[in-house]
């Protein structure tokens, strides 16, 4: 019996011992570090570098009351691909981006309609004042519509990348004066979180419709000045970070 009650105060005697040791070790855990939390912004604007302009082509007939001498999609296709050719531009810049087609009415009495086809394009370039000198190679009959459909830009994602630094810089520079304010130092960061992304892309703003007048063109050679003016694309971001304060 004595034995047994020797190793039971023991026991006790231990727990007593490494009870505090480890409330000291939790307590310490929770121990909660002074700390700033910001939020930076930054924005950046950029001129579009990329274009994409939305080009349709249709069949017509030379003899529109007679139905005569069609002009073929193909025919028109190659015009456009030469006009590209002789601007510089690669092959690679015009891409199919839809077919279709529709009847062409006359005097449904005296002749049954007849279906032409049209032929839908996306075509990029660096800039608007190629489209004129592109569009003017091509038969203006056959030229149906020619709109931008959107801009972008080649360095994006680098422009993206840099914002998403400068607002994270700018969220430090808050935290330093801020904590300097009370006599304090700014010490290692602790939490970064990006709060959002705001990407705007403008489209162009048009001083006329549809860019030209094409079924109104007397000729191929007839080209209306586009006029087009293009906003800039804006990129920015918010950032939140924490740093300890000393």
């Amino acid at each position: 019996m004595k034995a047994m009650k020797k190793i039971i105060l023991s026991s006790l005697f231990a727990m007593s011992v490494l009870f505090p040791a480890f409330s000291q070790v939790k307590y310490e855990q929770q121990i909660v570090l002074p700390k700033i939390e910001v939020a930076g912004f930054a924005e950046m604007e950029i001129v579009p570098d990329e274009i994409y302009f939305s080009i349709s082509l249709r069949e017509y007939f030379e003899d529109e009351k007679s139905q005569k001498d069609k002009v073929v999609i193909s025919t028109l296709e190659k015009q456009l691909l030469k006009a590209i050719a002789d601007a510089g531009l690669p092959k690679e810049a015009l891409s199919i981006s839809g077919l279709g087609g529709y009847q062409n009415y006359t005097d449904k009495k005296k002749k049954p309609a007849t279906f032409l086809e049209s032929k839908q394009y996306e075509l990029k370039v660096s800039s608007a004042d190629k489209l004129d000198g592109i569009l003017s190679k091509v038969e203006s009959r056959g030229v149906q519509y020619a709109n931008v459909a959107r801009v972008d830009h080649s360095k994006r994602e680098e422009y993206k990348k840099q914002v998403k630094i400068d607002a994270l810089k700018a969220a430090k520079v808050k935290a330093e004066y801020l904590v300097a304010s009370l006599d304090q130092k700014l010490g290692k960061v602790m939490e970064i979180k990006e709060l959002d992304e705001n990407l705007y892309f403008p489209q162009p703003v048009f001083a006329k419709a549809n860019m030209r007048t094409f079924a109104q063109a007397e000729s191929a050679d007839a080209v209306v000045e586009s006029d087009v003016q293009y906003q800039k694309i804006k990129i920015s971001y918010r950032m939140q970070a924490a740093f300890e304060i000393k």
